[in-house]
């Protein structure tokens, strides 16, 4: 069976703007299509989740580029609002900001400690 692709794409500037636009209150899903598609085709075989697994996968990548995609600019903003520079503006205070959001891990935060 060919692989099912959504057509949506959850991080394209309209789908940003839509986003961005809409009140505070109100939920916006870019997925809504795959989710859509995938209950349709659940109806359509009688519930047989087997059937649909190309479906479910298809809003679970969508659903994952999407939440990666605001992790990213929420990071962006917060970095930017604390001054530091991303990429390579600025090479002197760049080099002091990570371009990654850290890792949680468990161990001590500087390397000094042993």
């Amino acid at each position: 069976m060919p692989e099912i692709q959504y057509r949506e794409n959850p991080t394209d500037e309209d789908t940003k703007r839509q986003f961005d636009s809409k009140e505070t209150s109100k939920f916006y899903d870019p997925c809504q299509d795959a989710a859509n598609r995938s209950l349709k085709c659940l109806r359509r075989n009688m519930g047989d989740r087997d059937m649909c697994t190309d479906y479910f996968q298809a809003y679970r990548d969508c659903k994952k580029k999407w939440i990666e995609e605001r992790k990213t600019e929420r990071w962006k903003k917060a970095i930017g609002s604390l001054g530091f520079t991303i990429g390579g503006e600025d090479s002197e205070s760049s080099s002091s900001a990570s371009p990654s959001p850290p890792a949680a891990s468990g161990g001590s935060a500087t390397g000094a400690e042993k």
